[in-house]
């Protein structure tokens, strides 16, 4: 393992021994008081290499300038990874296992659980024979989603701040909470973190670049019914669980998350609470096309005028809340993130492929706020689960695609 890597790899294993899961049900910002705790730390040790102006604000967000080795004009680049591990499985006593120069087929994470990377859960793993591999250890995950962003752009920050002789721009440098609930970037303070464009180190596998996402909204349905003694019922009975039922079988089933893919959209049903007085339906709509994803909604509220005529005696309304919107159209109208990006990926001979995010980023949110910011690959594979695996020569190479886009930024 080189210099790089080992940096890379010691700081991923220090990173994740802090357990810091958001809370999707959180009522406050952060969700987890741990994630305050690990930007304390995360502070400390950006002081300590020598990042300036670092500071830890009311919300918990990170920020730190690297200066600049230049006079050369140069914009000010920004480089984000969120601090926060997603509630959906095990995240407290990461211990991370070092698979060094793996040497092809299936690779063992328990052998107790018989819980084996293979060609069927890790398709690119074919790809990394002889490099340095990472997994958990079969009882949580691993967490590489998104600290191994952090390791990249923490070693890169070291790197750059030791070697002066490196022509750069300034470099702005911040780690964000509550990215897996979707809700701390609604906080970045954008305006005061003055950076031209910037990327997000969040992305799974090698050549990977996200360059839009989803539209997306929320929504709420209520149905308001008349109870009654079931005995009777005849005539006069809306039971709201029954219409909630009725609506949810009624969207079409080729315009669900299972049945749809790449850039295809969908609404999900998500949750639903009730009896016989009252329900409550909560999903989500995505679609990338801002046209399509306007249909979409048509389509439900057409859906839920078709069941007001079948349910009469019933009340039936419907609260969309919007999320977020597809950062494409921002990155081609302000196109010099995306130049930089690609001219790097060729010069490091990466062959990368611009992707739509079946989701969000920290990055689409800051782009409709002003801050164009694509997303990169960080090197992990199988996110949220405990067969997360990354390979520290994808994330090596990332460091590197990194360095030449500030290199290249300046003029």
């Amino acid at each position: 393992m080189n210099d790089l890597q080992q940096k890379i790899y010691n700081r991923l294993v220090h990173y994740v021994a802090f357990d810091t899961t958001s809370d999707p049900a959180g009522t406050v910002t952060p969700t987890t008081d741990s994630q305050i705790s690990f930007a304390h730390q995360m502070a400390a040790e950006m002081k300590k290499i020598g990042i300036q102006e670092v500071e830890v604000d009311e919300y918990g967000f990170v920020t730190g300038l690297i200066p600049a080795t230049t006079d050369q004009k140069a914009p000010v680049i920004g480089l984000f990874a969120h601090m926060d591990t997603v509630s959906d499985y095990n995240g407290h006593n990461i211990r991370p296992v070092l698979h060094e120069n793996y040497a092809g087929g299936p690779l063992v994470i328990n052998q107790e659980k018989n819980m084996v990377l293979s060609e069927q859960n890790a398709p690119r793993l074919a790809q990394c024979v002889g490099d340095n591999i990472v997994t958990a250890d079969g009882n949580t995950l691993l967490g590489a989603d998104d600290k191994l962003g952090i390791a990249i752009i923490m070693t890169l920050a070291e790197h750059l701040l030791k070697h002066p002789e490196i022509a750069h721009g300034p470099i702005k440098v911040a780690f964000t909470i509550d990215e897996e609930t979707g809700t701390g970037i609604t906080f970045f303070d954008v305006q005061k973190f003055a950076a031209d464009f910037a990327y997000t180190i969040d992305g799974a596998n090698l050549g990977d670049i996200d360059h839009g996402n989803f539209n997306a909204d929320s929504f709420v349905l209520r149905i308001v019914g008349k109870a009654c003694h079931p005995g009777s019922a005849k005539g006069f009975m809306a039971n709201p669980v029954r219409i909630a039922a009725d609506i949810i079988s009624s969207w079409p089933e080729d315009k669900l998350p299972e049945t749809t893919d790449k850039e295809d959209g969908f609404i999900l049903f998500k949750d639903i609470t009730g009896g016989l007085e009252k329900a409550e339906v909560q999903g989500i709509v995505r679609e990338h096309d801002l046209t399509k994803f306007a249909k979409f909604k048509q389509d439900l509220l057409k859906l839920l005028d078709e069941k007001r005529a079948k349910y009469p005696a019933a009340k039936i309304e419907l609260e969309f809340k919007e999320q977020y919107r597809n950062m494409r159209d921002i990155l081609k109208a302000r196109p010099q993130a995306m130049q930089l990006l690609e001219k790097a990926l060729k010069e490091n001979k990466i062959s990368y492929h611009l992707t739509q995010a079946r989701g969000g980023t920290d990055g689409s949110q800051m782009s409709f706020k002003g801050l164009p910011t694509p997303n990169i690959f960080a090197g992990y594979e199988n996110p949220h689960g405990p067969y997360e695996w990354c390979s520290l020569n994808w994330a090596e190479k990332v460091l590197h695609v990194l360095e030449s886009i500030v290199q290249d930024a300046v003029k």
